[in-house]
């Protein structure tokens, strides 16, 4: 495995961790276009038939912890 499929491999892993300090992680460290084209993938992932329910379940963790990143502090 090169340096790029580590990384992306690690980004994914924290991702779909279902884990809020290592989703905020792993899409903090993203660049804004990255942001946006992996928030696009995971709507597409909750929205999308063809994705294991295990899948589903942990888009929809990130994009929940994503969004709460964007609305700023309650």
């Amino acid at each position: 495995m090169n340096k790029i499929e580590a990384f992306l491999e690690k980004t994914w892993d924290g991702l779909l961790s279902r884990e809020e300090a290592q989703i905020i992680r792993a899409y903090s460290l993203l660049d804004a276009d990255s942001q946006r084209t992996v928030y696009t993938h995971l709507l597409k992932m909750v929205s999308e038939p063809g994705w294991h329910p295990e899948q589903v379940i942990s888009a929809r963790k990130a994009l929940e912890v994503i969004d709460s990143l964007k609305a700023g502090p309650a």
